[in-house]
């Protein structure tokens, strides 16, 4: 980090000390909170931009976006605003390093530490895809390591929300960093989770060999090959990848979203299936490559990693098929037809023939047992784990057993060891995000089932463990199910109550519901709750709520102003009854002099500031003057 050489303090509140980064919009500071007195990761907008109302715009947005996501893989926005016409955002600072440091020179990360943090990035983006907010613009730089490995997914800055639109990209242009760019977004078409997934798998395709896998003379040389190019295989690079891994990250790498990993959830489950040893649902996939004779080879030069705009890229895809001369088709359909009949021909010779040996994948790892049996036609079953002396992922038994007749297209059934079973205190993921509780079990070396209910207690959140069994600091042993009970998707629950906090503070606590806060909020003057803090909401406190609702912040424009009653002619105890009664106190009492007062006004209120019908503060004072 660079020490700044003349610390500004913004907002009378945050001083920026060190310089930590330059981005594609802002610099990034190292600051200190005064008010709080903790340090904080300052993100200032470039002066330049700052007179553009169109970059000011997107800015706020990445605020608004971010304060919207509570989740622990995502840098959590503390506070947003403006000094002077520059433009800042707060945010958590994360004491570790950059994954693009990590990958600097064209260093790997092993195959085990690339799944582990893969799946942290995909819990994170898929918790933002659940509430409405898309990336696009996934990329090393924008991951952020803890020094206790704890992933933090940073820069929402071009995110949007997946039905809005977005008008603020030049106009033939789309911004991101081509590097990473998904086909759709390189054409400038409209992106969703999947867009995300592929740039994720990028990432790792990155991780796993040390170089993208796409790399060129240009950004616009970059983009035009995600769009036309073929992904190399991992292996072109790095032949020690798992093929399980490897068929992982062609399926997020495929050109055509509907090939894809459907959900950033569904990426990162898979990733956890190959951590634990399972089967993966990738496997076998070739999604990312169109044909034997696509292009393998790419130019060997450094990828930016610059978020920028990028001319939007023109088709033809590699994934649209292009229509077949009919004389080609004609030839096809008569050679199809001529293979058919000898088929069936060969059918009836040959009858019985389909009938084969059960290959032995006893003692074989339960990856290589399932590649085994597919290859053999053989379809996967049920996978049982059990406690055994042999090494976890080791295959005990088969059903049918080795040598026994089975037909092409059978089920088999494995029993796999789980290895050497050690007991565990089971931890209390109660009030955890499930994806945070799935990450805790993980480590512990336990399994994991979600349960659903549609009993919406008190303080139940979407996406949150209500129970878990056994319950937290029970002894189990390493390999056990722990059963983690969330709402079901679409149950309603109470609107958590967000009064008197800050609209940011708001924000978070309602992103982290399931929630979105409306960008349109309303004020009315409360006499209880200070200026600028949330006085209510619509819908209100309690009131039952969907997850993706979206809440609209009223915010306290200070006390309410009151009517000044009439208190003249009054003895002062009925005056302070009436002033009571309308949030109004009895302030200084004083003798008239007036020449008006007679003998029978004597102890009455002769005159009153303020003046009856006035506005006052509420539960400000009235002075009077009685006759003497």
């Amino acid at each position: 980090m660079e020490p700044v050489s003349d610390p500004r303090i913004y907002s009378n509140r945050y001083e920026a000390t060190h310089l930590i980064a330059r981005g594609g919009m802002a610099l990034v500071y190292r600051a200190q909170d005064l008010l709080l007195n903790r340090a904080v990761a300052l993100k200032i907008l470039y002066p330049e931009l700052s007179a553009d109302p169109l970059f000011v715009e997107r800015f706020r947005r990445e605020a608004q976006a971010a304060a919207n996501l509570s989740h622990p893989n995502i840098v959590p926005v503390f506070d947003w605003g403006e000094d002077d016409g520059t433009y800042f955002i707060v945010m958590e600072l994360i004491e570790g390093t950059s994954l693009a440091d990590m990958l600097r020179g064209g260093r790997t990360q092993t195959a085990s530490r690339s799944a582990q943090l893969i799946a942290q990035v995909a819990a994170a983006l898929g918790y933002a895809h659940r509430n409405g907010v898309v990336h696009r613009d996934v990329k090393p730089g924008n991951i952020l390591i803890t020094s206790d490995g704890q992933v933090k997914v940073t820069d929402f800055g071009i995110a949007q929300a997946v039905a809005s639109e977005d008008h603020f990209a030049e106009e033939g242009s789309v911004m991101g960093t081509a590097t990473y760019f998904s086909p759709e977004q390189a054409e400038g078409a409209a992106v969703d989770g999947r867009s995300d997934v592929y740039s994720l798998g990028v990432v790792l395709y990155e991780m796993l060999v040390g170089r993208p896998p796409f790399i060129g003379d240009s950004p616009v040389a970059v983009a035009s090959q995600h769009v036309h190019g073929s992904v190399p295989p991992l292996s072109a690079f790095n032949d020690t990848v798992p093929r399980d891994l490897e068929a992982i990250t062609m399926q997020a790498l495929a050109k055509s979203p509907a090939q894809r990993y459907q959900t950033a959830d569904e990426f990162r489950a898979d990733l956890i299936r190959f951590s634990e040893g399972q089967p993966v649902r990738a496997a076998g996939y070739g999604g990312a490559f169109f044909g034997a004779d696509a292009t393998r080879s790419v130019m060997a030069v450094a990828p930016g990693e610059r978020t920028q705009s990028v001319p939007v890229m023109s088709g033809p895809r590699t994934d649209i098929r292009r229509r077949k001369d009919r004389r080609t088709g004609t030839i096809a359909t008569v050679v199809v037809i001529l293979l058919a009949a000898g088929g069936l021909a060969y059918f009836l010779l040959a009858k019985g023939t389909t009938v084969t040996q059960m290959p032995d994948v006893v003692g074989q790892s339960v990856t290589t047992a399932s590649q085994t049996l597919r290859s053999d036609g053989l379809t996967i079953g049920k996978i049982t784990q059990v406690s055994a002396s042999q090494s976890s992922g080791t295959v005990l038994s088969t059903n049918p057993k080795a040598g026994d007749s089975i037909s092409k297209g059978q089920t088999v059934t494995m029993r796999v060891s789980l290895g050497q079973t050690a007991p565990v205190t089971v931890q209390d993921t109660t009030g955890m995000s499930l994806s945070d509780a799935e990450n805790t079990l993980q480590l512990q070396g336990l399994r994991f089932k979600t349960v659903y209910t549609t009993n919406a207690s008190p303080g139940a959140l979407p996406d949150v463990v209500l129970s878990q069994v056994p319950k937290g600091g029970a002894t189990a042993h390493t390999g056990d199910t722990v059963r983690l009970t969330v709402l079901q998707p679409g149950t309603t629950y109470p609107l958590p109550s967000v009064i008197k906090d800050t609209t940011v503070q708001a924000a978070q606590v309602l992103g982290q519901a399931g929630l979105t806060v409306s960008p349109t909020p309303g004020t009315q003057c409360s006499n209880t709750v200070a200026s600028g803090l949330v006085v209510n909401t619509v819908p209100g406190p309690y009131t039952p709520v969907k997850a993706g609702s979206t809440v609209q912040l009223i915010t306290s424009s200070g006390v309410c102003q009151v009517v000044v009653p009439s208190v003249i002619g009054r003895a002062t105890p009925g005056a302070t009854v009436v002033l009571k009664s309308q949030n109004l106190l009895l302030g200084q009492t004083t003798v008239s002099t007036s020449l008006t007062c007679t003998p029978a006004q004597s102890g009455l209120i002769d005159s009153q500031s303020p003046a009856p019908g006035t506005s006052a503060p509420y539960n400000s004072s009235v002075d009077v003057t009685t006759c003497p």
